[in-house]
């Protein structure tokens, strides 16, 4: 396999290298390092700094580097920030792909697995979400992914030699088990490396966004799913990839985590008292959302390693205490 991965600079693209490399595969990464971090890619892996909106450069890399197959990390996936920005979501998610995808045609390349998300079925009527509830996004970062599924799933029915997939997943947490890989945003948004970086004194207290959600506790529910056994099941979707066949697949652990439980888990890893505030919903939340990932599991016999929120925030915290500054780069 010649893998291109796209955002393989950030946090996802970064863990999803590894797992390629360890898999056997040979791996070039394309980023534009608005997000990501050039340190987060190993010396030895061939690095392009690139826009996705570059098509003639993309076929340059594509052709040059022999690619096969693309694992399409490269989005902006901040949910607040695509209600208030919706065209660059849309100039970047949806623009950038077709560039890209544009690029893989005229150099024939025919496989490309996608990093979706859940949110393209915005509030679910019926928990856990399946791939087949109804798909009614709530916000531009939602309609960004799911309109490039669609995209993908029209390929594969006009073209017999094209075969994709969707990987659809919430709230990715955790860093790599040696504490070499992490998870470094400015600004950070995601909940776990805030509530982190409290307890590393680097913020006073976190801001948790509503607390009069209809759930128990009043706080939004969320499915982590740790970043190895994504990645892992990302090599295996790729893996087993067939042409001109388009298939969708959830990622999660099948339950959800309060915002409360998350903060009281990081509480007992951390040791710290890690000082919380109630401030009013960000929009474009939806209450509870996890997912039911049960076909993976059956089809392609993927099972997390992680399943309990604790874990997962100790190999994040194991990262965060080592490297406290994120990558230095």
């Amino acid at each position: 396999m010649n893998v291109l991965v796209t955002g393989g600079a950030g946090y996802i693209g970064s863990h999803a290298v590894r797992h390629l490399r360890a898999a056997g595969a040979h791996v070039v990464v394309a980023d534009n390092l608005k997000q990501g971090h050039r340190a987060a890619v190993p010396p030895d892996v061939p690095f392009y700094q690139v826009d996705l909106r570059q098509t003639e450069t993309l076929r340059e890399i594509l052709a040059s580097q022999r690619i096969d197959s693309v694992m399409h990390f490269a989005a902006l996936a901040c949910v607040p920030e695509s209600v208030t920005e919706p065209l660059r979501y849309y100039s970047n998610n949806v623009g950038g792909t077709l560039c890209l995808l544009e690029a893989m045609r005229a150099t024939g390349v025919c496989k490309m697995v996608f990093s979706s998300t859940c949110a393209v079925i915005g509030v679910p009527s019926v928990l856990p979400i399946v791939e087949t509830s109804p798909r009614e996004p709530i916000n531009p970062y939602g309609w960004t992914k799911l309109v490039i599924e669609q995209v993908l799933r029209d390929w594969s029915t006009a073209d017999p030699e094209f075969g994709s997939v969707a990987l659809r997943y919430f709230n990715v947490a955790g860093c790599a088990a040696d504490g070499s890989l992490g998870e470094d945003h400015d600004p950070e948004t995601h909940l776990i490396p805030i509530l982190l970086q409290v307890a590393l004194g680097q913020r006073s207290h976190v801001t948790l966004f509503g607390n009069d959600y209809p759930t128990p506790d009043g706080t939004c529910i969320r499915d982590y799913v740790h970043v190895d056994d994504l990645c892992e099941a990302h090599v295996r979707v790729l893996k087993a990839m067939q042409p001109g066949k388009s298939a969708v697949y959830n990622v999660g652990i099948g339950r959800g985590y309060s915002v409360q439980e998350v903060l009281e888990a990081a509480r007992q890893v951390t040791g710290h008292l890690i000082p919380a505030q109630f401030g009013p919903r960000r929009p474009g939340d939806p209450p509870v959302l996890f997912a039911d990932a049960r076909q993976l599991m059956t089809e392609l016999s993927w099972k997390p390693k992680f399943t309990d929120i604790r874990p997962i925030i100790e190999t994040a915290w194991r990262w965060f205490r080592s490297h406290p500054a994120g990558y230095v780069d």
